[in-house]
């Protein structure tokens, strides 16, 4: 099953893709996607509808985020070996956790906004996990089944704000519009195994970054249960799982985004975005 959120930002409906590829509404049936909407039951619930009796959507309707009520947006840095290569970095013991304000989030293809003062914006596609229900101290074993399923999502970085202005890493990360989410969330039961996921992501029609979630250092059931050893994964809660090589920074000489870029990616099996880039108008 794929989930979204269409309409206005601030104002977005939930919905659902049939499988004809049509959008359908299901504004009359739950409040949104997200909360208790999430959990086993709730997405049983959606299961059993017939898509054909839910009202159409305009396909050109702009897309939001997939998922409503995120109260963490949680990153996993250097998690594919071969990224960690590229950056010169060694490899982690364990992941390394950082997060990405609530406040970036933005639809999976609205504009890139460049902010005032960048100089090194990159790109990171990424696969996003999305929580179902609330996990605390949970196992490997039990960590999938509290999540709801899986996104595109691109982990945008201002290099500059992140390495060289010293402190953390968040403020490189979380400039407005620098977590496009979707275009769905793909329920797991549709995702046979996370840990076999070709993805891509181009700029001008140049292919950048091409992997797969299978060099992963750490996958997807090893970090719900790590992240949720320091803090309760609550529902609609998104973890960004790391990014494969090809990124920028990583470039000889490093490449970043600048206005009037187009930025394409997708993961196998849950959909594409695409980001024109401009200067943040305000």
């Amino acid at each position: 099953m794929k989930l979204l959120r269409h309409g206005p930002r601030g104002a977005e409906k939930p919905g659902m893709l049939d499988g004809d590829g049509t959008i359908r509404d299901l504004s009359g049936i739950v409040p949104d996607i997200g909360g208790k909407v999430l959990s086993d039951a709730g997405l049983a619930q959606l299961r059993a509808l017939d898509p054909a009796r839910l009202p159409q959507v305009d396909p050109a309707a702009r897309l939001g985020a997939c998922v409503a009520g995120t109260g963490k947006f949680i990153c996993i840095g250097l998690n594919y070996s071969d990224h960690a290569a590229e950056t010169g970095a060694a490899v982690p013991a364990e992941p390394i956790i950082f997060m990405k304000a609530t406040s970036a989030i933005c639809g999976p293809n609205d504009p890139i906004l460049l902010p005032r003062g960048s100089v090194k914006t990159d790109w990171e596609v990424e696969l996003a996990v999305i929580i179902g229900t609330r996990a605390k101290y949970v196992t490997p074993e039990q960590a999938m089944t509290h999540v709801a399923g899986f996104a595109v999502t691109n982990d945008i970085s201002e290099r500059a704000f992140q390495i060289e202005r010293s402190g953390q890493w968040t403020k490189g990360k979380s400039c407005d519009n620098f977590g496009p989410l979707g275009p769905w969330l793909v329920t797991r039961e549709e995702v046979a195994d996370p840990q076999d996921l070709e993805m891509w992501l181009s700029v001008n029609d140049e292919s950048m970054q091409k992997g797969s979630t299978r060099t992963m250092v750490f996958g997807v059931a090893h970090l719900v249960s790590y992240l949720s050893q320091f803090m309760s994964l609550m529902p609609g809660d998104v973890i960004s799982t790391g990014t494969p090589p090809g990124v920028g920074l990583g470039m000889k000489p490093p490449r970043y985004l600048a206005p009037g870029d187009v930025v394409e990616l997708g993961i196998a099996g849950l959909g594409q975005q695409r980001q024109d880039v401009i200067a943040d108008p305000e």
